[in-house]
């Protein structure tokens, strides 16, 4: 064994992560292209996925599956900005959670229009539903934030009717011992 490999110095390994490490610069250089308004917008979108997800403490795989795939859809960015876009919200959500929430939801209030609150409904219902259910604490996080964006109550029932089947407080209980 080479003094390079045992003091982790290794060469290989070393342009290995250097390669990596460029490919997250190129990445994050883009998002910086974007004119800030849609960045903001796209971060906010972001956050407010993550926050419904990370409702019920726990973001799974699956919601995770489907919050970079409507980033990818709605911020139109390349996979590889989405994925780091939604890891950026996921850690911020997890980390901050509780005292940003507020303030980002009211944030993208002000960047919405009124069709683009009521799709990003859609898009929690959607991100919620991802793993077969939608449980009460994530169907009460997306009427706070429905209040908060100041969507009438008839608007979050439409969005939330075509998510019916997947409201966990409708479905049939698991049979005991099944």
């Amino acid at each position: 064994m080479s003094i390079l490999k045992f003091l982790g110095l290794d060469p290989a390994r070393t342009r290995a992560a250097s390669a990596e490490t460029e490919t997250v610069r190129k990445i994050t250089r883009a998002l910086d292209a974007l004119e800030p308004e849609r960045a903001r917008f796209i971060a906010a979108f972001a956050y407010l996925l993550s926050r419904v997800a990370r409702a019920d403490l726990v973001i799974t795989d699956v919601e995770t599956r489907e919050m970079e795939r409507l980033v990818m859809q709605r911020g139109r960015l390349p996979e590889e900005q989405a994925l780091i876009v939604v890891q950026m919200a996921k850690t911020q959500t997890i980390l901050f959670g509780g005292t940003e929430n507020y303030l980002v939801t009211r944030e993208f209030n002000h960047l919405a229009t009124a069709e683009q609150k009521i799709a990003l409904l859609d898009c929690l219902f959607a991100v919620s539903a991802a793993d077969g259910s939608i449980s009460a604490v994530e169907d009460n996080e997306i009427r706070q934030i429905a209040d908060e964006l100041r969507i009438e109550r008839a608007e979050l029932l439409g969005v939330r009717a075509r998510y019916r089947e997947y409201l966990a407080v409708l479905q049939k209980p698991p049979e005991p011992g099944a």
